[in-house]
């Protein structure tokens, strides 16, 4: 179900009356502004290096550490208590870990020499092999012969041979190396313990850090709490991962070279495992160690041969099936981005900042999400389309290439149904090019698209299902009311009348005179469909009709309002100009369109499904005591706060046995008709229920604006509810059967943003929990377990 088409402003108001010079002078103090001061953060970053690659590497180590400190810390154990266990043992890991790989070095250091005499014999098999006469060795020879002749020296007159100097450095007492060599040992220890201090710092005073953030980044709390919230999850989730994928590489690396027979199997493993921290570079170097060592230690070449496949079968599969797998979109960065970043920050910060860059740039990518003065960075960093799909589709087709945008749809479609693509992206389409018809295009952009929408919609034609040839004529006929892209929005509509199994055809816009109206052939044509583009059709539209009524006065005719005001839909625009409906998307075109074809029929096909083993889940239903009034204090909180959370008018929460639907819990005032003396909803019958296509789907439905949806906007128990906004989400048994729906209901046209329907999702599962463990669960208790949102970012009072 399409959104409910807003207004559209063409043209700026007279108040906008400011010198172009003047904004245009100002956009450059605004450049030069942002320009100082990035040039002023990456000076501090390049030569504050040394100070903020400590700080930088503590708090994403914080951001892991953070979640046991967390749970150690709800559990009853003091913070400070709780962050020196965690860092206690993970110093006695490192610290057992580091002595064990310490001795695994000792045993090569021993061993080492043993191996002098293979590598020596096969890099002289190797160096005999390379002299060995070839196929270039001519060529070469020549090349060389040529090298030297050009770099040598002319003969020059004999004189005293030169005296070759050599340069001894002065050597150092014993208390200068001593103080030089702990000097450089000293430093990275000073740096470690920097470190440490700084980690254990941010998770005891986590709190007071987040709140002086959240007074630095601004006043709104909302956005920047989400921010904050997205930040941490996001790297931690992404250090977890890195982890996981880290170790699931490197016990096969050293369970596989162990096998092989190469020497130091943990030391290796260990050290694939930590340099596969260090993007690109550190597997590379991971690898050569085992390599070398296998080709020093065998006599032959079977153990280098078995290594090597060893690590491509590892790479492969972790880069092919594990990263992807655990991944997924943690961190919500583009490839190309990643890349920038890494040479970004090793540019600034050396190899710290190719170990850092993909947590770093997380952060800055977040903050650009939900910061307005930084989305530039969403739109550089993001891994999501910078462009929306009808865009990108309008972009390709008015630059000439249309493969790639029926590839885009192709895409979509595959992901849902051709339908909805028509309805969601195909009108979208028709709309941005309605937008620019007359502002931006020319008349070169105009053909390209006009040219391209035929090409696009032949193509879908094609692979959508056949065309119904069993009759005489269409019985529905979709004509342009004007423009170009009015007649192809009829051709939309036709087509997806075909696909609901309704014979229609599509014809050119019309020049709306006698002769025009006289030549039309629609004899045997029960319904005409006029499809309009513009912002006011209204004029055009009446006249239209006025000579078709004329000349068929028993014609029912739809018009269909892609771009008008949301006051023009209204009932009162049908009756005006006396037409059966009036619709503003391709669902609601078909779908009312088949109510006047074949309404029983119609009926029929648009009601909800009966789900599979319906008994078992109104057995379920009747075994948890709701229909008896069992939580109905619980679940009227829930309904309320439900209802408090999404700034609702009505929340209620319903469930569906064989022939009814019941409400067990409710927030709201609703018509007197539909309730008892105490207010309580009453009974509806199931198949009126909006609910029961929650409980055939078994998924979350949300229904923008009623009475644009002919499923609901005809059926009169529906409309006494006075509501014209549904949003509801399945509550499941512990068993796994939809017992009904959570809802929320306003009286005026809305929609729900992704992460408001996952919320939604989130509290109809908590309302799930409720009923099967047979308890009253206090109703901020189940609240407090939800993630912070932009939407929800504080307790609701009671």
């Amino acid at each position: 179900m399409s959104n409910v088409a807003e207004p559209r402003n063409v043209r700026s108001g007279p108040d906008d009356e400011s010198d172009p010079s003047e904004r245009r002078q100002l956009n450059i103090v605004s450049f030069a502004a942002a320009l100082l001061s990035a040039t002023i953060i990456l000076g501090a970053l390049y030569y504050g290096r040394d100070i903020c690659v400590p700080l930088a590497t503590a708090f994403l180590i914080s951001f892991a550490l953070n979640p046991p400190v967390t749970w150690l810390a709800r559990r009853g154990l003091p913070r400070v208590a709780a962050t020196a266990l965690v860092m206690g043992v993970l110093l006695v890991v490192l610290s057992g870990l580091g002595f064990l790989l310490a001795a695994q070095v000792r045993t090569l250091a021993v061993e080492l020499p043993a191996y002098q005499s293979t590598i020596l014999r096969k890099l002289s098999d190797i160096r005999e092999k390379l002299s060995a006469p070839g196929a270039f060795s001519g060529a070469l020879q020549t090349i060389e012969r040529v090298q030297k002749e050009v770099t040598s020296e002319p003969p020059t007159a004999q004189g005293p041979a030169a005296q070759r100097v050599e340069v001894v450095p002065t050597s150092q007492t014993p208390f200068e190396q001593a103080f030089a060599w702990l000097s450089r040992s000293l430093e990275p220890l000073t740096v470690a313990g920097i470190i440490f201090i700084f980690v254990f710092l941010a998770l005891v005073d986590r709190t007071d850090l987040r709140d002086r953030l959240l007074r630095l980044l601004g006043s709104d709390v909302h956005r920047s709490t989400e921010s904050m919230e997205e930040a941490g999850t996001r790297v931690s989730k992404y250090l977890l991962m890195q982890m996981t994928v880290n170790v699931s590489y490197g016990i096969p690396m050293a369970l596989g070279l162990w096998f092989i027979g190469v020497p130091g199997a943990l030391l290796w493993g260990c050290l694939a495992a930590v340099l596969r921290f260090v993007p690109y570079l550190g597997p590379l170097i991971s690898s050569m160690f085992p390599v070398a060592l296998a080709f020093a230690t065998d006599a032959g070449w079977s153990m280098v041969l078995w290594t090597v496949t060893l690590i491509v079968v590892l790479e492969l599969v972790s880069n092919n099936i594990v990263e992807p797998l655990l991944y997924g979109s943690s961190t919500g960065l583009s490839a190309i981005s990643l890349i920038t970043a890494a040479m970004f920050w090793t540019a600034l910060w050396g190899p710290a900042g190719l170990i850092l860059s993909t947590p770093l740039t997380v952060c800055l990518l977040v903050f650009g999400r939900n910061l307005p003065q930084l989305q530039f960075l969403d739109t550089l960093l993001g891994s999501t389309p910078a462009l929306d799909l009808p865009t990108r589709i309008y972009q390709r087709l008015i630059a000439s290439d249309p493969d790639e945008a029926i590839e885009l749809a192709n895409e979509r479609i595959e992901a849902s149904s051709l339908r909805e693509f028509y309805n969601d992206v195909g009108i979208e389409v028709l709309r941005r090019a309605s937008e620019d018809y007359l502002r931006n295009a020319t008349a070169a952009h105009r053909l390209r698209f006009a040219m391209g929408m035929d090409a696009l919609l032949d193509e879908l034609m094609e692979e959508g299902p056949p065309k119904i040839e069993d009759r005489a004529r269409a019985t529905v006929i979709c004509i342009g009311g004007k423009w170009e892209v009015d007649a192809i929005a009829a051709r939309i509509v036709a087509h997806g009348l075909e696909l609901e199994g309704i014979a229609a055809e599509a014809r050119p816009a019309a020049t709306v005179n006698r002769h025009y109206v006289e030549q039309l052939a629609l004899k045997g044509t029960e319904t005409v469909c006029l499809s309009y583009f513009s912002e006011n059709p209204v004029i055009p539209a009446r006249h239209f009709t006025r000579r078709l009524r004329i000349r068929w006065p028993n014609l029912r005719i739809v018009l269909a309002f892609w771009n008008a005001p949301l006051e023009l839909l209204e009932e009162a625009t049908r009756e005006r100009i006396g037409v059966e409906a009036v619709v503003n998307s391709v669902d609601e075109a078909v779908r009312r369109i088949h109510r006047i074809v074949a309404p029983e029929a119609a009926r029929d096909a648009q009601q909800a499904e009966m789900p599979e083993h319906d008994e078992e889940r109104v057995a379920a239903l009747e075994a948890t005591g709701l229909l008896d009034g069992n939580h109905r204090e619980a679940l009227d909180a829930m309904a309320k706060r439900a209802a408090d959370v999404f700034n609702a008018s009505i929340a209620v929460i319903s469930t569906i046995d064989d022939q009814h639907e019941y409400f067990v819990g409710q927030s709201g005032d609703l018509p007197s008709a539909l309730t008892d003396e105490a207010g309580a909803l009453l009974p509806m019958a199931r198949r009126d229920a909006i609910c029961n296509y929650v409980v055939a789907s078994e998924e979350t439905l949300v229904v923008p604006d009623i009475e644009r949806d002919p499923r609901f906007a005809d059926n009169e128990a529906i409309r006494r509810w006075g509501v014209r906004f549904y949003a509801g989400s399945a509550v499941r048994s512990k068993d796994g059967f939809v017992l009904g729906a959570f809802c929320i209901l306003d009286d005026e046209p809305r929609s729900l943003q992704e992460g408001e329907v996952e919320l939604l999702e989130k509290m109809a599962a908590e309302v799930g929990a409720t009923i099967a463990d047979g308890a009253v669960t206090e109703p901020h208790t189940a609240a407090h377990s939800l993630p912070a949102t932009a939407t929800v970012g504080q307790r609701v009072p009671e």
